[in-house]
């Protein structure tokens, strides 16, 4: 695997989250609305800003995949990179759990993990220049200085896995969702395994040009073909929330 030419970019400050914040997606798959996800910010705990993610499928798509969990991201409160991130999950009523350490010092990633009754397992890896895991990669997303052409490039944690992920801001767009109005930067990009380059999968992250800088949809795959998650609600402490209002179409 060819290394990732320069580091992440020094992130934004303030921070455009806090704790308390939540967001909503609608999750679609195979083409059709499968369930719902959520982002939570945490109070801080032990030296570091969790964030919890949870997840579960609808009645309809849960008759080709029944699906529950939540993860937890432990991020640093300054750089935002993870020490640790935490998932469990049960899929058609077999239970995973996963626990992943990151070595900040020699860019270790440790993932041991459990699969129903069976024995646990254990995966060592290593990361190039920034290692992240999919959730808090999103917010660290978040604080970069977004402009046209920016090359972005990190080693992240999914799925058991390590990918590299190398993407671009490809340019300022206008996005018309069920939320409302927003003018936003398009991040596209391609993620590669890297103990198995020759699995390769498309992302693309929506973040709005402003001091909130909000994941407005993100479009990615799994072993079921795309998935695309997609901002129906904000509540951010202090602010009014914000909720889909019904608009069906989406324009981008």
């Amino acid at each position: 695997m060819k290394p990732c030419e320069q580091g992440l970019p020094a992130l934004r400050s303030p921070l455009a989250f806090k704790p308390g914040e939540l967001l909503e997606f609608d999750m679609d798959a195979m083409g059709a609305k499968a369930g719902r996800l959520t982002m939570r910010v945490q109070r801080p705990a032990n030296g570091a800003l969790p964030v919890l993610v949870e997840a579960q499928t609808n009645t309809l798509f849960s008759k080709v995949r029944r699906v529950r969990g939540s993860a937890t991201s432990y991020l640093h409160p300054k750089t935002l990179r993870p020490s640790r991130y935490t998932e469990e999950a049960v899929e058609n009523e077999l239970r995973r759990k996963v626990n992943v350490d990151f070595g900040a010092q020699d860019k270790s990633v440790k993932v041991d993990y459990q699969i129903g009754d069976r024995p646990k397992g254990h995966f060592d890896y290593a990361f190039d220049k920034d290692g992240l895991d999919v959730a808090g990669a999103i917010y660290l997303i978040r604080q970069l200085p977004l402009k046209k052409d920016l090359p972005v490039c990190f080693d992240v944690y999914g799925i058991r896995r390590m990918w590299r992920m190398t993407a671009t801001v490809v340019e300022r767009e206008h996005v018309s969702l069920p939320l409302g109005e927003f003018d936003a930067w398009h991040l596209a990009g391609t993620a590669v395994r890297l103990d198995r380059p020759s699995q390769k999968r498309d992302v693309h992250v929506w973040i709005t040009d402003d001091e909130r800088r909000l994941p407005l949809a993100a479009v990615g795959a799994i072993d079921l073909g795309a998935v695309r998650l997609t901002l129906s609600g904000v509540k951010r402490p202090g602010e009014k929330p914000m909720e889909a209002q019904g608009k069906e179409d989406l324009k981008w």
